[in-house]
């Protein structure tokens, strides 16, 4: 699979989104900006990836802590335009850490200046190439993704994945209609033509067929039993914070998913287990995923 030469895929892992860089002859644009604690080396990896070149403009896919928690590092060092979609803008400008899924999951983000907004039905010129903005409710209800036509490039955010796609927090809070916008987005993915994939998180992929495939596999089974969206969503939880403090003491993880509220409530809602059962639970399924394993008294990512 290639790509065009002006794209450069800053691929980061789990805790940061990638950065996408399009360089064009009307300046740089840099596609999420990866999670706060990472900014220090985000800004480091986009300076070198532009040999010393500057960020001209700086969009977010969505507006979650690992795609936008490093855009006030990025505003502050090149002073870029920054666009955000535009139904993310009211939750920003009030900084609602609950609707943002920041204090109400454990993590956080610096806030930061909104230039302007961007919507399904735009179109944006970036990289010298045409992207086309489409809808893709689902993970997030205002997420975006971005789609060149001339060279049949998605980028898709955390719509999909090759293996999957964000959690669909939506569906757990509340919002009957989060599966089937899950499933009309990834329709919309299905009726593009589209060669390369570049996803929020993960390598870039052509393999677009059986991807979609794997993804409305994933789709049914949480259609059919909502409890395993729940049980991936505290999983997921659990892991992202794993990460952000590398370390955890297992006789503190009762306490601890006691204590944050988006585990909280989802347990309350769907679960019904006692935090030490939660606690045991967890880690037992992050060692099964290779996510995570017991160090001592310690739980530590599996690759640490």
């Amino acid at each position: 699979m290639t790509l065009p030469k002006q794209i450069q895929i800053l691929e980061r892992g789990w805790l940061s989104s990638n950065n996408i860089l399009l360089a064009g002859r009307d300046g740089n644009a840099m596609i999420d900006a990866g999670y706060v604690s990472h900014a220090p080396q985000t800004l480091a990896l986009v300076e070198h990836a532009l040999n010393g070149g500057r960020v001209d403009r700086l969009i977010n896919t969505h507006c979650h802590s690992d795609h936008m928690g490093g855009n006030a590092a990025v505003q502050t060092k090149w002073q870029c335009r920054t666009s955000i979609p535009a139904g993310e803008a009211p939750l920003i400008e009030r900084w609602d850490e609950d609707e943002l899924l920041l204090a109400f999951a454990d993590q956080q983000a610096e806030r930061f200046r909104i230039d302007d907004t961007i919507a399904a039905g735009d179109t944006l010129r970036m990289g010298d190439l045409d992207w086309q903005v489409l809808a893709a409710p689902g993970h997030d209800l205002h997420a975006l993704m971005l789609y060149s036509p001339d060279e049949r490039v998605l980028i898709s955010g955390d719509a999909l994945w090759q293996s999957g796609f964000g959690v669909i927090f939506p569906a757990l809070f509340g919002r009957a209609s989060a599966f089937a916008e899950t499933r009309a987005t990834l329709d919309s993915i299905a009726a593009l033509e589209v060669r390369a994939v570049i996803p929020g998180h993960g390598a870039p992929f052509d393999d677009v067929e059986a991807a979609l495939a794997r993804a409305y596999k994933r789709l049914d089974g949480f259609e059919r039993d909502i409890t395993r969206l729940a049980q991936h969503c505290v999983k997921v939880m659990l892991a992202f914070s794993l990460l952000d403090r590398r370390e955890m003491r297992l006789d503190g993880l009762p306490a601890y998913v006691a204590s944050v509220p988006i585990i909280v409530r989802i347990n309350r809602d769907f679960l019904g287990m006692t935090p030490e059962a939660l606690a045991e639970y967890l880690v037992t399924e992050l060692e099964r995923a290779g996510a995570a394993r017991r160090r001592h008294d310690m739980l530590v990512p599996f690759h640490s």
